[in-house]
Formats: C-alpha cells, structure tokens, sequence
C-alpha cells in the first residue's frame, strides 16, 4: 500500500497539484485531500486509482522493503531513429 509521502513525493515529482491527481485518477478532489491526510476508507480502492494514474505518468513507487517506501521517475526512453 502507498503512503501518503508517497504521494505528496509523486505529485512534485510530477509538478501535479491535487486536482490534477483527481482528473488523471477519476476521484474527487476531496478524495485525493483525505488520502493525503491518511483519511481513507479501506473497502474503496481510490489509493489504487491514484497509484495507478501516477504510475501511467512515469513514477515509480518503491515499497517498503528494509530501506523505506520511496518514489522516483522512470528512466525516459528514447527512440533510435
């Protein structure tokens, strides 16, 4: 599950402000506000949404795995002409 670091590091990482999140995600605003405060509830999957519309823009989310959970983009790929 991604934190709500993660997504406040995703949306900089993006120059994304909460709306935008919202827009790209397919939530409310005020989801995407509640999840940022670590307001959410568990039976809906609007984290999921919002992991997802970050993923599709190039983040990449680092779990938990000893070193802490973490982002960074993905690598642009370039195409050989």
């Amino acid at each position: 599950m991604i934190t709500s670091a993660q997504i406040g590091a995703a949306c900089a990482l993006l120059g994304w402000k909460q709306i935008d999140v919202a827009a790209v995600a397919g939530i409310s605003e005020m989801s995407v506000k509640n999840i940022g405060r670590g307001v959410t509830n568990p039976r809906v999957n609007r984290p999921t949404a919002i992991r997802t519309a970050h993923e599709a823009a190039g983040v990449i989310f680092i779990d938990q795995n000893g070193g802490g959970p973490g982002v960074r983009l993905r690598k642009a790929q370039t195409s050989l002409g």
